[in-house]
This record gives structure tokens, sequence and C-alpha cells, in this order.
């Protein structure tokens, strides 16, 4: 099963909502249990490399089913560089979060704009907004 539309814009708005409470610019992305783009979200002020990270992080949560930063973390730790996935979209940013609803991966939401660890942190907000 993967995110619907409207779950998946739901998501990027929560976040963005959540960004402009913190007046800050980000973007956001959210893509289904493949990686493929389901919603995107870019505010105003936010740069354009910010989409292209947002997208990135979403894309290896889903794919991988564990957080961007727990890929780069375990790359680090073993060595590997991230071309060992043969994949130029995984990424080990932190920021990509699954989307998980009754122990399934729906999907993946990545935010960038902030520090790897505020995006992070702003993309399991709104996950808690959408799915409490």
């Amino acid at each position: 099963m993967d995110i619907q539309y409207t779950q998946a814009q739901s998501l990027v708005e929560a976040a963005m909502a959540i960004a402009q409470e913190r007046q800050v610019a980000i973007s956001v992305a959210v893509v289904d249990s493949h990686g493929d783009l389901v919603s995107y979200g870019r505010m105003d002020m936010a740069t354009l490399q910010s989409g292209v990270l947002a997208q990135a992080k979403a894309y290896t949560a889903a794919r991988e089913r564990i957080p961007s930063s727990e890929l780069g973390q375990w790359a680090q730790k073993t060595g590997k560089d991230m071309g060992y996935w043969v994949d130029p979209k995984i990424t080990g940013m932190a920021g990509g979060v699954p989307i998980m609803v009754n122990d399934q991966v729906l999907g993946g939401i990545g935010a960038s704009g902030l520090s790897e660890e505020e995006d992070e942190q702003l993309v399991q907000a709104a996950l808690a907004r959408c799915y409490p």
C-alpha cells in the first residue's frame, strides 16, 4: 500500500506550516514506498538546492525503510561510499524519514533548508501532526 496524494499533500502542508511557525524556509517532498514523488513544496525563500535534497532524503527513507541519517551513519561506520548503492538518488544526509502506518512503509518524507538535524526534527513533527 502506498501513500495517497491527499495524505502526501497534508504532510507537505504540515511541514510547511511548522516551518512558517518557526520562521524558516524549507523544501519538503513526499514519495511513495518506491521513492516516486507524490507531493512537493518549496517555500518562497528556500534555496533551489533544498528541493533536490528534500527529494533525495525522502527517496532514501522510502527505499531503504530507515531514516536517511541512519544510512549515512551506517556508511560512515562501515567505510562505504554512497556509490555503494549504485543509485545517484540515495543520500546519507539527515532529514528523510519513512512514513510508517501499522508497521508498513507507505512512503518517505524529506525536508531540506535547515541543519540536517533540524530537517529531521521538522519532518518528525509533521508526521506527528498528521499521524498522532
